[in-house]
């Protein structure tokens, strides 16, 4: 029997911007120190770390959830636990988070072979 819908739970990439004062600097193991940190119940499937200068990180969450609107509470839920426990980031803080708009790379008809 296939599930219903309602029941699929999915898979979301839920952006996290954090920034570092003036003068702070990300240590380079980033990732690892914030994957090294996440729990069972913080259902991540997957991070991507990709700091964009010293100061500001960007963090992808794969989360697991019912719906985009607890991924995206989720993962402000998880960063501002992150930024409690692991203390090379304690003095960042988050800037935005959100599920990344895709741009439309399929405005045009594409030909099919």
């Amino acid at each position: 029997m296939t599930p219903s819908v309602e029941t699929l739970v999915r898979v979301y990439l839920v952006h996290a911007q954090l920034e570092l004062p003036p003068g702070g600097r990300l240590p380079t193991d980033v990732g690892e120190l914030v994957r090294s940190s996440l729990v069972p119940g913080d259902r991540v499937e997957h991070l991507a770390a990709h700091p964009r200068s010293a100061t500001r990180l960007t963090l992808g969450f794969y989360l697991l959830a019912d719906r985009l609107e607890e991924a995206e509470e989720r993962a402000v839920r998880v960063c501002g636990r992150l930024l409690c426990s692991v203390p090379e980031l304690a003095a960042a803080h988050l800037t935005g988070a959100g599920v990344p708009l895709i741009p439309l790379a399929f405005d045009e008809a594409q030909p099919v072979d």
